[in-house]
């Protein structure tokens, strides 16, 4: 009697997607063999400490890893790192791998993240100009936050601020350019813009709004020495980060013909445009039964969810995503908590003060709570999760009015 054919899951990029989604399938107890490709050295881990506890050296690298190499051993997951997927041929349902390998699949998982969106001026090739996405770009840029040095940091969003808060701290000379009216501008609203400036300015970070880099210059040894905006000011630099956003990796599921649209784009069971292959993560542009229209989500909390929607739907378990999306960051002393997406909103709803470094900021859509910011106030974010999953529409008198126990909106 011939022995039945194990189906092969091969899951294409090693950051917290494709762990979560191979440590999952475990859980599941998925039948099949997986595999995960890295492009990395590294186990699967989580990226949001890079520029938060492992650039400042309070957690070891180890700590980053979503779970120890016995765990998948245990599982009987096998992972092939440090190797980059070349190609990817649906015809033959097969990967050609840079080391000339070639590895069959019966379910492909696109997990390739994202790229860091470079910052194209005269200079930018120098040395001493850093990117951050990887363990390897952390372990480059630490080294040269030493007290005395100056730092510019290209791009006020979560990870030029949360990096910023870091060097100040270590006596670095930093200086923030931010090229649009108000840092983290495209993630929250202007209150909350202010409040953050503010706290960085008093840090001692010179952060400057509006100002559009030109170029960087060359010391005469091929290492930056100065940063140039189009307004012709010059700041000197001993060390530059580029932190202007990030595009998704998207060239090996375009090369294979799947469907992109700045993110490959996949339905609300995380399948691609080729039936046998989905993709989770950064990477994708996603239906969410939650919102009308497709999303890039750049979180943590969609690269889990995604991850768990697709385990279900390879163990035979058609479970669609819905989640609401969450996001982090920490600068200081202060932990920002947001949920949902404030984009469209009408109305705005402060709770607390900024003054007293603990409020909260509600958006409204024609009087549903679409998204809530909360500075150093867990309660409003875990209210505001419960608030915006049910598209509610509680008075804006009670929501402002601190001495309203938010539960009782809910």
């Amino acid at each position: 009697m011939a022995e039945e054919q194990t189906e092969t899951t091969v899951i294409v990029g090693a950051g917290h997607a494709g762990g979560m989604l191979a440590t999952t399938l475990a859980q599941k107890k998925y039948p099949g063999r997986v595999l995960i490709v890295g492009d990395e050295p590294y186990l699967p881990y989580q990226r949001p400490p890079l520029s938060k506890d492992y650039l400042a050296g309070d957690i070891d690298l180890d700590k980053l890893y979503l779970k120890p190499q016995e765990t998948y051993d245990k599982a009987g997951i096998d992972l092939t790192l440090d190797t980059r997927v070349e190609k990817i041929d649906r015809d033959s349902k097969s990967l050609k791998l840079a080391n000339g390998a070639d590895l069959a699949y019966d379910k492909l998982v696109l997990a390739t993240g994202i790229q860091m969106r470079v910052l194209k001026a005269p200079g930018s090739d120098l040395n001493g100009i850093h990117y951050l996405r990887t363990i390897s770009d952390v372990q480059k840029l630490r080294p040269e936050l030493i007290e005395g040095h100056k730092l510019v940091i290209v791009g006020g969003g979560y990870i030029g601020l949360e990096v910023a808060a870091i060097a100040v701290k270590r006596g670095v000379d930093v200086t923030v350019l931010e090229a649009m009216d108000r840092v983290m501008e495209r993630v929250t609203g202007p209150d909350v813009s202010a409040y953050f400036e503010k706290r960085h300015r008093d840090a001692g970070v010179d952060l400057r709004t509006g100002a559009k880099v030109a170029g960087f210059e060359d010391n005469g040894s091929g290492h930056v020495s100065a940063v140039t905006t189009e307004s012709g000011e010059k700041f000197e630099a001993t060390t530059v980060l580029v932190s202007i956003g990030i595009m998704p990796e998207t060239a090996l599921a375009e090369a294979a013909g799947l469907d992109c649209d700045d993110g490959i784009v996949v339905d609300e069971f995380t399948r691609t445009s080729d039936p046998d292959i989905f993709a989770i993560g950064d990477c994708t542009r996603h239906k969410n039964l939650f919102y009308s229209d497709a999303k890039r989500l750049e979180a943590v909390s969609n690269a889990v969810d995604q991850a768990r929607a697709t385990a279900s739907v390879l163990c035979g378990e058609d479970k669609a995503y819905d989640a609401v999306p969450w996001f982090w960051s920490n600068q200081y002393d202060i932990r920002m908590q947001m949920v949902g997406l404030s984009d469209g909103h009408d109305d705005s709803v402060m709770r607390g003060l900024p003054d007293d470094d603990s409020f909260a900021i509600f958006y409204l859509k024609n009087g549903v709570v679409i998204s809530v910011d909360a500075v150093n106030d867990p309660k409003s974010f875990m209210a505001g999760k419960k608030l915006v999953a049910a598209r509610a529409t509680p008075d804006k008198n009670q929501l402002s009015d601190t001495s309203v126990d938010l539960k009782t909106l809910t």
